[in-house]
Parts: structure tokens; C-alpha cells; sequence
């Protein structure tokens, strides 16, 4: 069948990847925008697995002041380092807007931690009780599911990586597969290495 060039921009809007890959991946779907979009990601994670064991020691830092009313100064802000390989990659476009778009969804979200490695073993220990507490006088395999789901979806607001991704339309794409999508992109390894996020007054 014949793809529409409109039909690759918008894919190509949508997921960043490049316009010859949007195509195949169209064609490859017969003209179905969201199977093509799953197409794209799968292809996305099988080459960021190839690329996990690369250092990725260049990069930037991007700082988002968040100001809603421009007529009062910003009361949000974040800094992000979003690390790559090489400076090549470092400077391209992409990878900014890749940057940008993550510290903008931090302001947003609030997360506490990066990774669930960087959770402390105390902190899951009492969601976990909590949960329990909640699923009492249920069958303990039903306890079991409930307890596991209840963390989840508590690493889901706490934890960056963990996080669906504030724009994505189809509301299922994390962070760590927004990265991982980047990496089989732009064929470098991409990781955050860190971020902070302040905010007048506190929280």
C-alpha cells in the first residue's frame, strides 16, 4: 500500500524517530499508525540493549525554570544531566529537546528518586505494610497481588524512571523506555545520571 508522507510526519512527530525508519515501520503495520508506534519502540528497545554496555561519559545539563505567569519570576526549576557517548551526540538537536522535555516533565511530576535501586530498603519495607494492611481478610494469594500491585503503582509516582511520560498521548510509555527509545535512535547508549528539582518554599 501506498504511505502518505503526512501519515510519516505524524509518526515521526509522535515518536522522534527518523522519517525512513517511520516509513518502513508504516509499511511494516499497513497503515496503522499505532502499530507502527509499537513497531518503532520495540526496534527502539533491541537496539538500546545492544548499546547498554557502552560508556556514556559526555553529555549536558539542562536547567528548566518553570514560569507560568510571565509577569512573576519562576517558581519552579530543575537541573538535569542526561548523559550520551560522544559530544556528536551531545550537540545534536535530539538529544536537547530529549533533555528539555525530561526536566519539564520533573517540574511536573515530582519525583523523589531516580532509580528503585535508589530507594532505601526502609521506605519499601513500610509501603509494603501499608499495602498488606490494606488487603486484610483477603486469601493470601490475593493479599500477595495486591501488595505487589499497590507498590508498582507507588514506584510509578515516586520513582523518574518508573514514571509514564506526562506526554505521552497513548499514556503508557515510561521514562525508561522514553531513554531507551533515544538510545536506539541516535545509537548511543542514553542515561540520566541525576536531577534536582526546587521549588520556592518547599514542598
Amino acid at each position: 500500500m501506498e504511505i502518505k508522507a503526512a501519515d510519516v510526519k505524524v509518526l515521526r512527530d509522535a515518536t522522534g524517530a527518523g522519517m525512513m525508519e517511520c516509513k518502513k515501520a508504516l509499511t511494516e503495520a499497513g497503515g496503522d499508525m499505532e502499530k507502527a508506534k509499537t513497531i518503532l519502540r520495540e526496534r527502539g528497545l533491541a537496539s538500546a540493549k545492544k548499546l547498554a554496555e557502552r560508556a556514556a561519559g559526555e553529555g549536558i545539563v539542562e536547567a528548566y525554570l518553570h514560569q507560568p505567569d510571565p509577569t512573576l519570576p519562576p517558581k519552579v526549576g530543575v537541573m538535569l544531566e542526561l548523559n550520551c557517548a560522544t559530544d556528536f551526540v551531545a550537540k545534536t538537536e535530539q538529544f536537547r529537546v530529549l533533555a528539555r522535555n525530561i526536566a519539564l516533565h520533573i517540574a511536573a511530576t515530582r519525583p523523589d528518586y531516580l532509580s528503585r535501586e535508589e530507594v532505601a530498603e526502609e521506605d519499601v519495607a513500610r509501603e509494603r505494610e501499608l499495602a498488606a494492611k490494606a488487603a486484610e481478610g483477603k486469601p493470601e494469594n490475593v493479599v500477595e497481588k495486591i501488595v505487589e500491585g499497590k507498590l508498582n503503582d507507588w514506584y510509578k509516582d515516586r520513582v523518574l524512571l518508573d514514571q509514564i511520560y506526562i506526554r505521552d498521548e497513548a499514556g503508557k510509555m515510561t521514562i525508561a523506555e522514553m531513554l531507551d527509545h533515544a538510545a536506539g535512535d541516535l545509537k548511543e547508549p542514553i542515561r540520566i545520571r541525576r536531577f534536582a528539582r526546587f521549588r520556592v518554599g518547599g514542598e
